[in-house]
Protein backbone atom coordinates (compact mmCIF):
# COMPACT_ATOMS: atom_id res chain seq x y z
CA UNK A 1 0.00 0.00 0.00
CA UNK A 2 3.22 2.43 0.51
CA UNK A 3 3.63 2.11 -2.93
CA UNK A 4 0.54 3.62 -4.25
CA UNK A 5 1.59 7.21 -4.20
CA UNK A 6 5.20 6.57 -5.49
CA UNK A 7 3.37 4.94 -9.23
CA UNK A 8 1.03 7.78 -9.16
CA UNK A 9 3.97 10.41 -8.74
CA UNK A 10 5.87 7.83 -11.48
CA UNK A 11 3.37 7.90 -14.31
CA UNK A 12 3.91 11.27 -15.66
CA UNK A 13 7.77 9.81 -16.46
CA UNK A 14 6.76 6.58 -17.02
CA UNK A 15 4.15 8.56 -20.04
CA UNK A 16 6.89 10.47 -21.25
CA UNK A 17 9.01 7.18 -21.76
CA UNK A 18 6.23 5.70 -23.79
CA UNK A 19 5.52 8.58 -25.95
CA UNK A 20 9.28 8.58 -26.65
CA UNK A 21 8.96 4.86 -27.64
CA UNK A 22 5.71 5.24 -29.41
CA UNK A 23 8.01 7.49 -31.71
CA UNK A 24 9.89 4.59 -32.84
CA UNK A 25 6.70 3.04 -34.06
CA UNK A 26 6.42 2.65 -37.78
CA UNK A 27 5.24 5.89 -39.79
CA UNK A 28 1.48 4.28 -40.38
CA UNK A 29 0.94 3.70 -36.66
CA UNK A 30 2.04 7.23 -35.96
CA UNK A 31 -0.07 8.53 -38.84
CA UNK A 32 -2.82 6.21 -37.50
CA UNK A 33 -3.55 8.68 -34.03
CA UNK A 34 -3.12 12.36 -33.91
CA UNK A 35 -1.67 11.55 -30.06
CA UNK A 36 0.95 9.62 -31.85
CA UNK A 37 1.99 12.23 -33.96
CA UNK A 38 3.34 14.38 -31.97
CA UNK A 39 6.83 14.67 -30.46
CA UNK A 40 7.09 14.93 -26.45
CA UNK A 41 7.52 18.67 -26.46
CA UNK A 42 4.60 19.09 -28.20
CA UNK A 43 2.40 16.70 -26.20
CA UNK A 44 3.62 18.63 -22.75
CA UNK A 45 2.40 22.17 -24.03
CA UNK A 46 -0.32 20.22 -25.94
CA UNK A 47 -1.60 17.76 -23.89
CA UNK A 48 -4.50 20.12 -21.83
CA UNK A 49 -6.33 20.36 -25.30
CA UNK A 50 -5.71 16.64 -26.29
CA UNK A 51 -8.63 14.92 -26.51
CA UNK A 52 -9.05 10.69 -27.49
CA UNK A 53 -11.39 8.70 -29.03
CA UNK A 54 -12.54 5.99 -27.05
CA UNK A 55 -10.89 3.40 -29.85
CA UNK A 56 -7.24 5.78 -29.54
CA UNK A 57 -7.54 5.39 -25.75
CA UNK A 58 -7.68 1.51 -25.70
CA UNK A 59 -4.89 1.45 -28.14
CA UNK A 60 -3.00 4.11 -26.39
CA UNK A 61 -3.60 1.78 -23.10
CA UNK A 62 -2.62 -1.42 -25.12
CA UNK A 63 0.84 0.18 -25.86
CA UNK A 64 1.15 0.96 -22.14
CA UNK A 65 0.52 -2.17 -20.87
CA UNK A 66 2.73 -4.07 -24.00
CA UNK A 67 5.26 -1.78 -23.01
CA UNK A 68 5.24 -2.48 -19.40
CA UNK A 69 4.78 -6.37 -19.81
CA UNK A 70 8.17 -6.14 -21.87
CA UNK A 71 10.26 -3.41 -19.87
CA UNK A 72 8.93 -4.33 -16.17
CA UNK A 73 12.35 -3.16 -15.04
CA UNK A 74 11.13 0.50 -15.51
CA UNK A 75 8.61 0.28 -12.57
CA UNK A 76 11.66 -0.22 -10.04
CA UNK A 77 14.10 2.20 -11.88
CA UNK A 78 11.47 4.65 -11.94
CA UNK A 79 10.86 3.81 -7.94
CA UNK A 80 14.35 3.97 -7.12
CA UNK A 81 14.56 7.56 -9.04
CA UNK A 82 11.73 8.77 -6.89
CA UNK A 83 12.88 7.66 -3.85
CA UNK A 84 16.84 8.86 -4.30
CA UNK A 85 14.95 12.68 -5.47
CA UNK A 86 12.57 12.65 -2.40
CA UNK A 87 15.78 11.62 -0.30
CA UNK A 88 17.94 14.54 -1.78
CA UNK A 89 15.00 16.94 -1.59
CA UNK A 90 14.25 16.12 2.32
CA UNK A 91 17.93 16.57 2.88
CA UNK A 92 18.20 19.79 1.25
CA UNK A 93 14.78 21.01 3.10
CA UNK A 94 16.62 19.64 6.45
CA UNK A 95 19.56 21.35 6.13
CA UNK A 96 17.79 24.74 5.02
CA UNK A 97 16.01 24.48 8.14
CA UNK A 98 18.75 23.75 10.29
CA UNK A 99 19.86 27.10 9.62
CA UNK A 100 16.20 28.98 9.37
CA UNK A 101 15.79 27.54 13.03
CA UNK A 102 18.98 27.71 14.20
CA UNK A 103 17.86 29.83 17.31
CA UNK A 104 15.13 27.39 18.32
CA UNK A 105 16.93 24.67 17.99
CA UNK A 106 20.36 25.51 20.46
CA UNK A 107 19.69 28.75 21.80
CA UNK A 108 15.58 28.31 23.34
CA UNK A 109 15.37 29.77 26.58
CA UNK A 110 12.49 27.35 27.18
CA UNK A 111 14.46 24.04 26.51
CA UNK A 112 16.82 22.14 29.38
CA UNK A 113 20.60 22.54 28.94
CA UNK A 114 23.36 20.82 30.33
CA UNK A 115 26.89 19.56 30.67
CA UNK A 116 29.10 22.82 30.57
CA UNK A 117 26.23 26.05 29.65
CA UNK A 118 29.05 27.63 28.35
CA UNK A 119 30.95 24.82 25.91
CA UNK A 120 32.23 25.46 22.97
CA UNK A 121 30.36 22.51 21.25
CA UNK A 122 26.62 22.04 21.90
CA UNK A 123 25.04 18.84 20.82
CA UNK A 124 21.57 18.29 20.50
CA UNK A 125 19.54 15.30 20.77
CA UNK A 126 15.91 14.90 20.18
CA UNK A 127 15.31 11.79 22.68
CA UNK A 128 12.26 9.42 24.36
CA UNK A 129 12.67 7.86 27.44
CA UNK A 130 10.68 4.62 26.45
CA UNK A 131 13.20 4.57 23.41
CA UNK A 132 15.77 1.39 23.37
CA UNK A 133 18.32 3.38 21.01
CA UNK A 134 18.01 6.24 23.48
CA UNK A 135 19.00 3.96 26.22
CA UNK A 136 22.20 2.16 24.52
CA UNK A 137 23.68 5.38 22.87
CA UNK A 138 23.03 7.09 26.64
CA UNK A 139 26.81 5.61 28.06
CA UNK A 140 28.15 6.87 25.17
CA UNK A 141 26.97 10.81 25.92
CA UNK A 142 27.72 10.20 29.78
CA UNK A 143 31.56 9.45 28.45
CA UNK A 144 31.57 12.56 26.23
CA UNK A 145 29.87 14.79 28.69
CA UNK A 146 32.18 13.48 32.04
CA UNK A 147 35.77 13.27 29.94
CA UNK A 148 35.13 16.49 27.62
CA UNK A 149 34.42 19.19 30.51
CA UNK A 150 33.45 21.50 27.23
CA UNK A 151 30.06 20.38 25.98
CA UNK A 152 26.78 22.54 26.35
CA UNK A 153 23.94 19.96 26.16
CA UNK A 154 21.02 20.63 25.09
CA UNK A 155 17.61 17.42 25.29
CA UNK A 156 14.95 18.00 22.98
CA UNK A 157 11.95 16.16 24.91
CA UNK A 158 10.55 14.48 21.60
CA UNK A 159 7.92 11.79 23.16
CA UNK A 160 6.92 10.00 20.27
CA UNK A 161 6.12 6.25 21.61
CA UNK A 162 3.09 6.91 23.20
CA UNK A 163 1.21 8.09 26.26
CA UNK A 164 3.89 6.79 29.01
CA UNK A 165 6.16 8.93 26.59
CA UNK A 166 4.38 12.03 26.76
CA UNK A 167 3.82 11.75 30.45
CA UNK A 168 7.46 11.06 31.27
CA UNK A 169 8.45 13.96 29.19
CA UNK A 170 5.88 16.13 30.82
CA UNK A 171 7.29 14.88 34.19
CA UNK A 172 10.76 16.09 32.55
CA UNK A 173 10.01 19.54 31.67
CA UNK A 174 8.05 19.90 34.90
CA UNK A 175 11.30 19.01 36.59
CA UNK A 176 13.11 21.85 34.69
CA UNK A 177 10.53 24.45 35.60
CA UNK A 178 10.52 23.74 38.80
CA UNK A 179 14.47 23.20 39.47
CA UNK A 180 16.89 23.29 37.31
CA UNK A 181 19.60 21.97 39.23
CA UNK A 182 18.31 18.76 39.22
CA UNK A 183 16.88 17.88 35.70
CA UNK A 184 19.72 16.19 34.62
CA UNK A 185 20.10 13.92 37.65
CA UNK A 186 16.69 13.31 36.87
CA UNK A 187 17.03 12.92 33.21
CA UNK A 188 19.83 10.06 33.97
CA UNK A 189 18.03 8.40 36.10
CA UNK A 190 15.04 7.90 33.63
CA UNK A 191 17.39 7.30 31.35
CA UNK A 192 18.99 4.03 32.79
CA UNK A 193 15.63 2.39 34.17
CA UNK A 194 14.51 -0.81 32.04
CA UNK A 195 11.36 -1.73 31.36
CA UNK A 196 8.24 0.37 31.49
CA UNK A 197 7.35 3.77 32.74
CA UNK A 198 4.25 4.32 33.89
CA UNK A 199 3.70 7.61 35.97
CA UNK A 200 3.76 6.02 39.32
CA UNK A 201 7.61 4.94 38.29
CA UNK A 202 8.16 8.05 36.65
CA UNK A 203 6.78 9.71 40.25
CA UNK A 204 8.77 7.09 42.45
CA UNK A 205 12.06 8.49 40.11
CA UNK A 206 10.86 12.39 40.74
CA UNK A 207 10.83 11.84 44.25
CA UNK A 208 14.12 9.73 44.53
CA UNK A 209 15.65 13.06 42.71
CA UNK A 210 14.56 15.34 44.75
CA UNK A 211 10.98 16.49 43.69
CA UNK A 212 8.40 17.30 45.54
CA UNK A 213 5.76 14.30 43.67
CA UNK A 214 2.64 16.77 44.53
CA UNK A 215 3.90 19.85 43.15
CA UNK A 216 5.34 18.15 40.23
CA UNK A 217 2.24 16.93 39.13
CA UNK A 218 0.85 20.65 39.23
CA UNK A 219 3.66 21.71 37.56
CA UNK A 220 2.89 19.27 34.35
CA UNK A 221 -0.22 21.07 33.60
CA UNK A 222 1.29 24.07 32.67
CA UNK A 223 0.59 24.98 29.32
CA UNK A 224 4.27 26.22 28.51
CA UNK A 225 5.03 22.23 28.99
CA UNK A 226 2.63 21.29 26.24
CA UNK A 227 4.15 24.09 23.94
CA UNK A 228 7.79 23.26 24.37
CA UNK A 229 6.46 19.66 22.97
CA UNK A 230 4.89 21.24 20.10
CA UNK A 231 8.00 23.03 19.49
CA UNK A 232 9.86 20.24 19.71
CA UNK A 233 7.88 18.10 17.27
CA UNK A 234 7.26 20.92 14.42
CA UNK A 235 11.66 21.30 14.76
CA UNK A 236 12.13 17.64 14.61
CA UNK A 237 9.34 17.20 11.19
CA UNK A 238 11.60 20.10 9.97
CA UNK A 239 14.98 18.29 10.29
CA UNK A 240 12.93 15.32 8.88
CA UNK A 241 13.45 13.43 11.99
CA UNK A 242 10.85 11.17 12.65
CA UNK A 243 12.47 8.36 15.25
CA UNK A 244 14.58 8.74 18.42
CA UNK A 245 17.46 9.59 19.05
CA UNK A 246 18.47 11.68 16.74
CA UNK A 247 21.39 14.69 16.76
CA UNK A 248 22.29 18.13 15.77
CA UNK A 249 25.87 18.71 16.36
CA UNK A 250 27.53 21.53 14.44
CA UNK A 251 25.99 21.69 10.86
CA UNK A 252 25.12 17.77 10.82
CA UNK A 253 21.81 16.10 11.50
CA UNK A 254 22.04 12.18 12.76
CA UNK A 255 19.29 10.40 12.79
CA UNK A 256 19.74 7.31 14.83
CA UNK A 257 21.79 5.70 17.27
CA UNK A 258 25.44 6.72 17.08
CA UNK A 259 28.73 5.45 19.09
CA UNK A 260 31.10 6.87 21.36
CA UNK A 261 33.82 6.73 18.13
CA UNK A 262 31.45 8.99 15.60
CA UNK A 263 30.31 11.31 18.54
CA UNK A 264 33.67 12.47 19.10
CA UNK A 265 34.29 12.88 15.16
CA UNK A 266 31.58 14.62 14.61
CA UNK A 267 32.67 17.02 17.84
CA UNK A 268 35.65 17.31 16.89
CA UNK A 269 34.33 18.70 13.34
CA UNK A 270 32.15 20.91 15.28
CA UNK A 271 35.37 22.32 16.70
CA UNK A 272 36.68 22.24 13.57
CA UNK A 273 39.74 20.54 14.37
Amino acid sequence: MKSFPFFRRMIPALMAGLLLAAQALPAQAQNHSPLLAQSPSDLQSKAPALSLSPAEKRSFEDLIRDFILKNPEIIIESIQNLQARDKRDAQARSKANLVKFRGEIFNDPATPVGGNVKGDVTIVEFFDYRCGFCKRVFPAVMKVLNDDGNIRYVYKEFPILGADSLTASKAALAAWLTDKGKYEPFHRAMMVTKGALPEQRVMKIAAQTGYDVKALKKTMADPRIDEMIKKNFALAEALDINGTPAFVIGDKIVRGAIDLAALKKLISQARGS
